[in-house]
């Protein structure tokens, strides 16, 4: 417990001597988060469920409804198969997310509908080819900067 300020002896003067004592004893040192920088969300408004938030995010929890959930993985899914580097890992992408599509159109959570079909892997594996054969020939030297368009369609 510290002591009193004691009468007569100005505020800052005290609180400056009771940090250098606590340095002194070695209060500061090992402290947790020493050396790194302040989190952000020290310069934003508070939020009562700041704690909540914390938790769900430590414990990589969403806070979308699943089918909502969804929507956004099958989105990533079909940008990741865009970027894959083999026609294998593009099948298998779409391919695992098609399984869940299928399975939340046959069983659909609570929540707002899914409002998503299962990708044409297909159409998905020829649409990468095409994203990988301009990508090659704008990588060759010389090549003309000829864009063409690609389609992206989600059937």
């Amino acid at each position: 417990m510290t002591e009193r300020k004691p009468p007569g002896v100005p505020f800052e003067s005290w609180v400056d001597k009771q940090i250098h004592d606590a340095q002194a004893r070695g209060d500061f040192d090992r402290l947790p988060g020493q050396g790194k920088p302040l989190p952000n969300d020290l310069e934003s408004p508070y939020d009562e469920l700041w704690w909540v938030k914390r938790k769900m995010a430590r414990e990589g929890l969403s806070v979308l409804p699943p089918a909502l959930a969804l929507r956004k993985e099958a989105e990533d899914a079909l940008a990741a198969a865009h970027a894959a580097p083999t026609e294998r890992a593009v099948r298998k992408i779409i391919t695992d997310v098609n399984v869940k599509i299928r399975d939340m159109l046959l069983k659909p959570p609570p929540g707002p509908p899914l409002g998503r079909k299962p990708y044409d892997v297909e159409e998905v594996v020829r649409e990468w080819r095409e994203r990988r054969e301009e990508r090659r020939t704008a990588d060759e030297p010389g090549a003309s900067s000829g864009s063409g368009a690609s389609r992206v369609s989600e059937t």
